[in-house]
């Protein structure tokens, strides 16, 4: 809102609004490069305003009602947004796009998956659009200003629309970035009753909780197999690195003369976001001191020891 300051003289001056195009600019900016019809309108342009911004190539039309300011590019995150905003207020990024914004798996596909909360009357180009009856507001959240279902929601929605393997590679990819949390998991499992998705991801849970009985003892021990099965080097387990910076840690296995670090990560729940920090600051540090930092699940080193070794081999092998 403008206000009231003095000019040079002293006198007293209303003080200028920014110009609308500023303020187009810094909304668009602050979600990603799209903007949609009534956030324009808020803004105070008339619909004859928009279409002569549309027309001078100011504003591009993305999808019906939704524009991208001064170019028609958008990156992914941009693309998303765009989707969701062409989808009306409550509409979030799920299913596919979804797992991509929470980086649990990529996606390349051309169309978006969209769950709204209302039943829309016309079908949008480029839009995956499902029906969002049964959101509920654990459901619902924001990444990086983005509207889009939580970690769990996306998890099952994904399950109902990719083969199992796949489902399971995200949920890995959970843990590994600290973010799935088995409460949030287990509340939506108990009102998802018909879902193509609930099956597998109950079977998925079953195989989660089968990890949190293996000590991280036994962990280690089948890792250590997997090297003497492949015969490759012995790695130091447990041992002490002093770096130069004073901070001294103590990886699960290092192999000194590839600089090569293994971190195995077994199953913890609760302490995502603490511990998901702890570890990235972790790997910067031993990064910045030359080591190479790689993790494998409780899952892969169990259930893939051949993919494991076949990584370990070409690590140890191009050091």
């Amino acid at each position: 809102m403008g206000g009231v300051g003095r000019d040079s003289r002293g006198y007293r001056s209303q003080r200028a609004q920014p110009p609308v195009d500023e303020l187009i600019a810094q909304r668009a900016g602050g979600q990603h490069g799209p903007i949609a019809h009534e956030q324009l309108c808020t803004l105070g342009l008339s619909a004859d305003a928009i279409q002569r911004r549309v027309a001078a190539g100011r504003l591009h039309v993305i999808y019906r009602g939704v524009y991208a300011v001064g170019h028609g590019l958008l990156a992914d995150k941009g693309r998303w947004m765009a989707a969701v905003l062409a989808c009306g207020p409550g509409a979030l990024l799920s299913h596919r796009e979804g797992a991509a914004l929470w980086e649990l798996r990529r996606s390349n596909r051309p169309t978006i998956d969209v769950t709204s909360p209302r039943r829309r009357g016309r079908t949008i180009n480029g839009i995956d659009a499902h029906r969002g009856d049964s959101l509920h507001p654990d459901d619902i959240t924001t990444v990086d200003q983005i509207p889009c279902t939580s970690v769990a929601r996306t998890l099952l929605d994904l399950s109902d629309v990719v083969p199992r393997r796949d489902a399971e590679r995200a949920v890995d990819q959970a843990e590994i970035r600290r973010v799935f949390d088995l409460r949030e998991f287990e509340g939506l499992l108990a009102r998802a009753n018909g879902r193509r998705g609930a099956p597998i991801l109950q079977a998925i849970l079953a195989d989660l909780r089968f990890g949190t009985t293996i000590t991280r003892s036994e962990l280690e021990e089948r890792f250590l197999e997997i090297c003497v099965s492949a015969a490759l080097p012995t790695p130091q387990v447990n041992a002490w690195l002093a770096l130069a910076d004073g901070n001294t840690l103590s990886p699960d296995f290092l192999w000194p003369e590839h600089r090569l670090i293994v971190e195995t990560d077994s199953r913890t729940f609760h302490d995502t976001h603490h511990r998901f920090e702890h570890d990235r600051r972790r790997d910067q540090l031993l990064a910045i001191a030359g080591w190479r930092v790689i993790r494998f699940t409780w899952r892969q080193v169990f259930h893939e020891p051949q993919q494991v070794a076949a990584t370990l081999r070409t690590l140890l092998g191009s050091a």
